[in-house]
């Protein structure tokens, strides 16, 4: 999970630093795209992007586009309420969109609804990717390579294509006995 957060956190930047330096050369005719971010957002980003995983499991019976507009609400109240919570602890929120018309208190803005709702039919084949990535890092660990050369664990060997899930979860379970056995890889 810490390395999914790490690497959602980390999305969420590039996004965001997209999203506003592309704001700036268009609307703001700034020539030189200047992006802006801020260092609270990584741990929003990853944390807003686990409890989207959490709902992603609850409502995976739902058709895509409308799992995306769940995911639209937990964005908005994350967006919320890290911004009120920021604003109790330091005094003001980092954005401020009090000066929108759009806005909710300054915290969220209505009008943002189009690209929160574009980001959110993005998460889940950007879950997906990450869930391929930390597996597959997973793998290349001397104690995973040991435990499946020693036996210890068996590589599963699939008739049929697994989801990533499936897949992140085999390697983090082959990962985790190979960390708890006697064995101690020789470096």
């Amino acid at each position: 999970m810490l390395p999914r957060f790490l690497l959602y956190g980390c999305a969420g930047w590039v996004m965001e630093v997209c999203f506003t330096g592309m704001s700036a050369a268009l609307f703001e005719k700034d020539r030189a795209g200047t992006a802006k971010t801020y260092l609270w957002m990584h741990p929003i980003y990853g944390a807003t992007a686990l409890g989207m995983e959490l709902l992603h499991d609850r409502l995976r019976f739902l058709p895509r586009p409308v799992r995306a507009l769940a995911y639209t609400a937990v964005i908005y109240g994350a967006e919320f309420t890290t911004g009120w919570l920021l604003r109790k602890g330091l005094g003001r929120c980092p954005w401020d969109y009090e000066k929108h018309g759009w806005s909710v208190k300054g915290l969220i803005r209505l009008d943002y609804a189009p690209f929160w709702y574009a980001a959110a039919l993005l998460f889940e084949p950007v879950r997906e990717a990450l869930l391929r990535i930390t597996s597959e890092a997973l793998r290349q660990t001397p104690e995973y390579r040991e435990a499946v050369e020693n036996g210890a664990v068996v590589e599963p060997q699939h008739l049929s294509p697994v989801s990533a899930e499936q897949e992140a979860g085999e390697a983090a379970d082959t990962f985790l006995l190979a960390e708890k056995s006697d064995f101690h890889p020789v470096s």
